[in-house]
């Protein structure tokens, strides 16, 4: 059985005065955390997802996917600071220390906040919701481990709830 590890986010959040999306996710997988950047699981659909709503090319490098989420005024960060768990498995989040996403928030022009996935909403909504007093909106994962959800059946829901705001 694998061992509980102690991980402290590493990641600045992507955002600028321009951003009006906030997405926000758990906490860097381990390929993410091995990339040092967000969504870097080559099964994650997250960059798939963006660029189709957005209709651009798949971003490859970090800096093409920094300019794809400020182009289109999409900021994003975790939940999470710092927490104990097992390998990239969200059911075994514990000891929990939340961003304070607050700076984010006063920075920006946010205008409604999304959660990756139904454990980043409950993370929020646990710790974040009553220092901020914006409610999250829960998308379905774009993880692989999300395999219910085909992409075109991601894309489509998340271009639903994302497009009245981009």
């Amino acid at each position: 059985m694998a061992d509980y590890q102690q991980i402290t986010h590493e990641f600045d959040p992507i955002f600028n005065n321009d951003s009006k999306i906030l997405i926000l996710g758990t906490l860097p997988s381990v390929k993410s955390r091995e990339q040092h950047f967000y969504y870097g699981h080559p099964q994650n659909r997250f960059w798939k997802v963006l660029a189709n709503i957005t209709n651009e090319a798949v971003p490859s490098s970090i800096s093409e996917k920094k300019e794809l989420l400020l182009t289109h005024h999409i900021a994003i960060w975790d939940v999470i600071k710092s927490c104990e768990i097992i390998g990239s498995s969200d059911s075994s989040i514990r000891n929990v220390i939340p961003t304070d996403i607050r700076l984010l928030l006063n920075q920006s022009n946010i205008s409604v906040i999304f959660g990756n996935g139904a454990k980043a909403c409950e993370l929020y909504n646990k710790y974040t919701l009553a220092t901020t007093g914006c409610p999250i909106r829960k998308l379905p994962s774009t993880s692989p481990a999300n395999a219910a959800w085909s992409l075109e059946k991601l894309t489509n829901y998340w271009a639903q709830e994302l497009t009245p705001f981009l």
